[in-house]
């Protein structure tokens, strides 16, 4: 809560000192009609312990993940957070930290983008890496944008419908006013369809996005995708929604990825109303010199010292305007920081661990909801830690059923794919118990716990 101490006199000594004599004379370039010409219909003030009751009451109405028996994903990911991440970037110098503008005094921030960039290229097997991307939608849509600049004179770009639809939401909004003709490829069998994927490459298209596992859970043949894409002469781009995947299936430029852009939030963010996130971004050398967002560079200083520096900055405030690649301006260094610790902490060992754990739980679940009468797994392709179900009955009679035995079983798929209706998406993380996953089973079945 923030405090304001100044009294009506210290207001009036700094409206005088300005030369304005109230605070009305603030607003004088707002036109008349646009101001509220009433004051606010807010409740007597109240002082500060009876505003922290108050908000405390409001809080305890809220419940968080762990409350739950939670089998949520859909591109937010429960996973467990150890707790010297939180010890380390709740240090002064990086929770105050803002865009390393001068590195001789910002090489601790620095190094900490420079670790989380270098990280990110060895999951994604890519050359080069950014930092400071809000989120793994606006990152897909920035490089989006980035392929239709390389491509020039090609306006088309094909996005798998078997992708996030919050991704392809965003892409749209970010291509709204622009020169860009989007074309959704329909999927089969929870993958993108390949063959009217070959049917919509002609040489107007700049790119394909497809999702890496997709937001079924599916692991779609990025390898076969590449190759038909790039025969066209089209990039393609790889969007990672649940990043823990990279650690036990084949890496996306290993594949012939183009691009590789996603969501860090199963990196040592925690899930909270959808908030914040951290989207990565990384492309092969020869796109380097066109990538949004900052990237930090590793050098020496004049007496031949290891340092490091912003370089090859496109943003606006880098006096480019107009050529600017992107407007990306808040600097994302603290969740960048959450998630350098998260993955240097677990090392590529534990990470694979932790990937073979939430493959193993999954699939334990798919199969003993797959043995249920009625229920039926969608689809039939290698899945990660989320896979779809098809329902005996409507998915929101479950979904409510389920929650008054304290279990959040899923998301619907029918409000974004009307003919996946009984769909349910499942996901599974290492925070799920046997227990857990049992109960889950039961009450799908119809038990009471």
């Amino acid at each position: 809560m923030r405090y304001l101490p100044h009294t009506d006199v210290e207001v009036q000594q700094m409206l005088e000192r300005i030369g304005v004599s109230s605070m009305e004379d603030l607003f004088s370039g707002v036109p008349e009609n646009c101001r509220l010409q009433k004051p606010l219909d807010l409740p007597a003030a109240l002082s500060e312990a009876e505003v922290m009751a108050q908000l405390r009451s409001l809080a305890e109405k809220n419940s968080g993940i762990s409350d739950w028996d939670a089998f949520l994903g859909g591109g937010a990911y429960n996973h467990f957070i150890p707790a010297v991440v939180d010890q380390l970037v709740s240090r002064s110098e990086f929770y105050t930290a803002y865009t390393p503008y001068q590195p001789e005094i910002s090489q601790g921030t620095l190094q900490a983008i420079f670790e989380f960039q270098t990280m990110i290229c060895q999951l994604t097997a890519m050359d080069v890496a950014n930092a400071s991307m809000y989120d793994g939608a606006s990152a897909c849509a920035e490089a989006v944008l980035l392929t239709i600049r390389a491509a020039k004179k090609r306006r088309k770009v094909l996005l798998s419908e078997a992708l996030h639809p919050q991704y392809r939401e965003t892409v749209a909004t970010y291509c709204r006013y622009l020169d860009v003709d989007l074309v959704t490829v329909p999927f089969e069998n929870g993958v993108t369809d390949l063959s009217a994927l070959q049917s919509g490459l002609d040489d107007q298209v700049a790119s394909v996005v497809v999702g890496y596992p997709n937001y079924f859970g599916q692991v779609e043949d990025l390898a076969a995708i590449s190759e038909m894409t790039q025969n066209a002469g089209a990039r393609v781009i790889a969007a990672v929604a649940e990043p823990l995947s990279l650690a036990l299936f084949k890496a996306p430029g290993e594949l012939g990825a183009d691009v590789v852009v996603g969501e860090g939030q199963s990196f040592g963010i925690p899930v909270s109303y959808g908030g914040p996130g951290l989207g990565f971004f990384a492309v092969k050398k020869k796109d380097m010199r066109v990538l949004p967002g900052r990237l930090v560079g590793e050098t020496v200083d004049q007496d031949g010292k290891r340092g490091f520096v912003l370089t090859l900055a496109t943003r606006e405030q880098h006096i480019r305007r107009e050529k600017a690649t992107s407007n990306i301006c808040s600097n994302q260094g603290m969740c960048t920081l959450m998630v350098g610790i998260y993955l240097a902490l677990h090392g590529k060992q534990g990470l694979r661990q932790l990937a073979e754990m939430n493959y193993a739980k999954a699939a334990y679940a798919r199969d003993q909801i797959a043995g249920l009468e009625g229920y039926e797994i969608a689809f039939s392709g290698e899945v990660f830690n989320e896979f779809v179900v098809n329902c005996p009955e409507p998915v929101a009679d479950i979904k409510a059923r389920l929650e008054q035995q304290g279990i959040l079983a899923g998301i619907a798929l029918g409000r974004d794919y009307p003919t996946l209706k009984q769909g349910l998406l499942v996901c599974v993380t290492e925070q799920n118990s046997r227990e857990q996953i049992d109960r889950l089973v039961s009450a799908l079945a119809g038990g009471e716990l």
